[in-house]
């Protein structure tokens, strides 16, 4: 059986005391029961769009709603199109859609903010 790296520092000396396994490296102790859910969640990580359709990479969508670009004037109207979109799953600050939007230019937008075409 092998043991699953360590979730803290990714080092893959982990080892098993009684029903903890510990990592030497950052001290970090975790059961397997959290590293059967963190894989199961890293599944079901889908990214999906405000009606709750799974977009996935290359898709087109359209916004649903105007969006003021922080830091400017611009205004990005309902139905501007984005086209061959690219999703970041680990995106930390909920901009999880990589794209270009027709008028605009690269922009990353939530995908609460839009639905696919």
């Amino acid at each position: 059986m092998s043991l699953p790296n360590c979730p803290k520092c990714d080092a893959e000396y982990t080892y098993e005391d009684g029903a903890l396994l510990v990592c030497p490296m950052c001290a970090h102790e975790w059961t397997v029961a959290e590293t059967n859910a963190a894989q199961a969640e890293d599944q079901d990580a889908v990214i999906r769009d405000a009606v709750g359709n799974e977009l996935q990479d290359g898709d087109t969508v359209t916004v649903i709603k105007d969006l003021k670009v922080k830091g400017s004037s611009i205004v990005i109207k309902v139905g501007t199109k984005a086209k061959g979109i690219r999703l970041l799953p680990d995106a930390t600050d909920g901009h999880d859609i990589d794209c270009k939007l027709d008028g605009h230019g690269p922009m990353k937008l939530k995908s609460s903010v839009v639905k696919k075409a």
